[in-house]
């Protein structure tokens, strides 16, 4: 099932996708997509609906309809860092021996296809294409092997980044990974029956057209259960925390030289089942 939120900034509704790419409107169902709504029992509950009975929302979606980040009130967007040994390789970092943890605040995230906001000051605007895993059931201190009875479901997140404030001003990761418009989520959030190998599934981006990232969720150092099981020995993970889980090489800074966003410029970024995000560049 394809579960996203359409609407207007702020004044998102909760909605699916149909068979024929249409969105049905959940709202007479379900207050929103987060929270409890991604617990198991509710998912199999919306699973279990006839789409064709529920309202239909006039508009293409991504195109004359918005479409808002696919899960609300998201609690945590946490942030794996280095997570592709080639994209180490290109950052000139060693591949870590455990997973590098950051956060992006959730001021950070928008829609699929909002426009992404350059900082004032910033001279390093990088594009970074993720996968990104929705908690469904929390939990803490939580087995590998029973990780994955832990996911919701699936989206595409861009891990916006600026590498001066991120990287050489006297900081954490963090500074420069959540500035405003830096985590769009979407356009879907794909529950976890639809995608049978996390592990599988090739993502890419583009920058004014020209392909600059395209790699594999399987060549990730650290894998989507163990990753689940190592940040919840830290944290209890809740209902509707996005988990982003790192980048393949290809991106700004590893170019050489290192190329960086600019005002005017289009991203459009996709995951293989998990659908596509486009985002105007534009100055803050």
């Amino acid at each position: 099932m394809k579960l996203l939120r359409f609407g207007p900034p702020g004044q998102e509704k909760p909605g699916a996708l149909d068979a024929q790419g249409r969105v049905r409107d959940l709202s007479g169902v379900v207050d929103d997509i987060g929270g409890r709504v991604l617990l198991p029992a509710q998912l199999d509950r919306l699973k279990a609906l006839d789409l064709a009975t529920l309202p239909l929302v006039a508009g293409t979606p991504q195109k004359d309809l918005r479409l808002g980040p696919c899960v609300a009130r998201t609690g945590k967007l946490i942030c794996i860092g280095l997570n592709y040994s080639d994209h180490a390789a290109e950052a000139g970092m060693q591949v870590p021996p455990e997973p590098v943890v950051f956060n992006k605040w959730t001021s950070a995230i928008v829609g699929p296809d909002d426009a992404v906001e350059i900082p004032r000051g910033s001279v390093k605007t990088d594009w970074e294409v993720e996968l990104g895993v929705v908690i469904g059931q929390g939990g803490r201190y939580i087995a590998e092997a029973d990780a994955m009875a832990h996911v919701a479901g699936y989206c595409v997140v861009n891990d916006v980044s600026e590498r001066e404030f991120q990287i050489e001003r006297s900081g954490t990761w963090d500074k420069g990974k959540g500035c405003d418009t830096f985590g769009p989520l979407g356009p879907w959030l794909v529950t976890a029956d639809e995608v049978p190998n996390p592990q599988a599934l090739r993502l890419w981006l583009d920058v004014d057209g020209r392909r600059c990232q395209d790699g594999s969720t399987a060549t990730m150092v650290y894998q989507v259960p163990f990753l689940i099981s190592y940040l919840s020995r830290f944290m209890s993970l809740q209902s509707g925390d996005v988990i982003s889980t790192g980048t393949p090489p290809g991106v700004g800074m590893g170019h050489k030289p290192p190329v960086f966003l600019r005002a005017g410029q289009t991203m459009h970024l996709g995951i293989d089942g998990l659908g596509t995000q486009t985002q105007r560049v534009i100055q803050a």
